[in-house]
């Protein structure tokens, strides 16, 4: 199945975030259990840490890193070896976290949306409001690398937002690790350097999230979100006064965002022919599941193609599948993918103003597969005694 030019299907298992964790946990010891290996090559660069930091920015697409790197000179000074990794599809934070913590892509985890269908239920589940219904651990059976990382005997830390301690996706993704809370970023980067000297070995994983929600808000092209990656260089200086000697510090993120103006929005709700037969929508505006009701899931795919056009690639079930956007899908996962996948081009954001209020008026947005929203920086520092 070939894409369309301007959008570009993950290179997993040798370039995207899911290889990270994996590379890291080698570069520790973790190496020659099942899927812990070294994809990335980062034993050269991580050679004689016994202590890693692995610091996960929501929303630093490395597109924008390089547009305004005057602004985050912290940053800009890292070295960045391997050049850009990708997102995981659809290039969303729980699907990108779920990939990042167990090292595989979404088809292999089933975290697959923003939003997916509960197969048999007929209900969503936001995956960013999941406490236990369903059960993580059911719902996100892989093992996570944090857990085989302490099967080897290798402790890790998850340094993080007060609010997310014991959430579903916390757990679906970062089980096997201690939980440290956060309550504000100065808190993160003094929480983190404080984990980094518990251990002789281990790793410590921060996740920042006011930069994507910034850029939600009031767009990446904005004064505020300006101010705020000035702030996020800030933690980043702060972790690195506070990185031991014998430790390393990588910095990445989940996915970039683009600001879409207002006349690239395409309503759903205000469209009756992409409503008809549909039973759930799910997703987010620019990476679409629709789940048809029964005997309408062709008819659903005629009217979607017909209608949205090449402002999105439109495809089945199958078709989104053997495309390889998801890596390899098990077959207990695939019903959590639409019958029909509608991925954004260009600036393009299906909205649905009635279903999603909220959501539809955000000002910037990712998910799809455009280069700036899977483009993100791996960025090392090394302690002084590497």
């Amino acid at each position: 199945m070939t894409l369309p030019a301007d959008l570009h299907r993950p290179a997993y298992g040798t370039a995207t975030l899911a290889d990270v964790l994996p590379s890291v946990a080698a570069a520790l010891g973790g190496g020659g259990r099942p899927g812990l290996a070294d994809r990335l090559g980062l034993a050269q660069h991580l050679h004689g840490a016994r202590r890693v930091a692995v610091l996960l920015v929501d929303g630093l697409g490395a597109d924008l890193v390089r547009a305004h790197a005057h602004l985050a000179p912290t940053l800009a000074g890292l070295a960045a070896p391997l050049g850009d990794l990708q997102a995981p599809c659809p290039s969303t934070t729980p699907v990108s976290l779920t990939s990042l913590g167990t090292g595989v892509p979404p088809g292999g985890h089933g975290v697959l949306g923003f939003v997916t269908d509960v197969p048999g239920e007929d209900r969503p589940l936001v995956h960013t409001q999941w406490t236990d219904d369903p059960d993580p651990a059911t719902w996100q059976a892989r093992p996570t690398v944090f857990a085989q990382l302490a099967a080897a005997d290798v402790p890790s830390t998850v340094v993080g937002p007060y609010a997310y301690a014991g959430s579903g996706l916390t757990r679906a993704a970062y089980r096997g690790a201690r939980y440290a809370p956060a309550v504000s970023p100065g808190d993160l980067a003094g929480v983190l350097t404080r984990s980094l000297a518990d251990a002789d070995r281990t790793l410590v994983y921060g996740y920042h999230a006011e930069l994507d929600l910034t850029g939600h808000v009031r767009g990446v092209d904005s004064p505020s979100w300006r101010q705020q990656l000035a702030h996020v260089d800030l933690v980043v200086a702060q972790v690195l006064d506070g990185l031991p000697d014998d430790a390393a510090l990588l910095v990445t993120a989940d996915h970039g965002m683009l600001d879409v103006p207002a006349g690239t929005r395409l309503d759903v709700d205000a469209t009756p022919t992409l409503t008809e037969g549909v039973r759930l929508l799910a997703g987010e505006p620019r990476a679409r599941y629709v789940h048809a009701v029964p005997g309408a899931a062709a008819d659903v795919l005629a009217a979607w193609r017909a209608e949205v056009g090449d402002r999105a690639w439109v495809v089945g079930r199958d078709e989104a599948i053997a495309s390889g956007v998801f890596g390899p899908v098990d077959d207990a996962l695939a019903a959590r993918v639409g019958d029909v996948v509608a991925l954004a081009r260009g600036t393009w954001a299906l909205t649905a103003t009635r279903q999603e209020p909220v959501p539809s008026v955000l000002a910037a947005y990712h998910g799809s597969l455009t280069a700036t929203e899977l483009a993100i920086p791996l960025l090392v520092a090394r302690g002084s005694a590497l």
